[in-house]
C-alpha cells in the first residue's frame, strides 16, 4: 500500500498537515522537498473560491458527473 501525506520539514523534524498520521512498525519511504517555502501558502479552498468567484460564467452542478450515490446533489446556493 501506498500512502502520501503533506506537510513540512523544520529544524529536521517532518509536521504532516492535518490528522497526525501512525505508522506501525519499519517502513520504506520516500520524502519529496518541494522548492517551495512552506509559509506564506496560501489555503487552497480560499484560492479556489477565489478563482470561482472571479470566473465571467459560474459552474454547473450538472457539469460535473458524479458516481450515483442514491440521492441527488445539493447545491447550497440555491436553498
Amino acid at each position: 500500500m501506498l500512502r502520501a501525506y503533506e506537510g513540512y520539514f523544520e529544524k529536521g523534524r517532518f509536521y504532516p498537515i492535518g490528522a497526525p498520521m501512525s505508522i506501525e512498525g519499519r517502513r520504506r519511504a520516500i520524502v519529496t522537498i518541494l522548492d517551495e517555502p512552506a509559509e506564506g501558502k496560501a489555503d487552497t479552498w480560499s484560492e479556489l473560491d477565489k478563482i470561482v468567484s472571479e470566473m465571467q460564467e459560474k459552474p454547473h452542478l450538472e457539469d460535473f458527473t458524479r458516481c450515483k450515490l442514491g440521492r441527488e446533489p445539493v447545491n447550497f446556493e440555491e436553498v
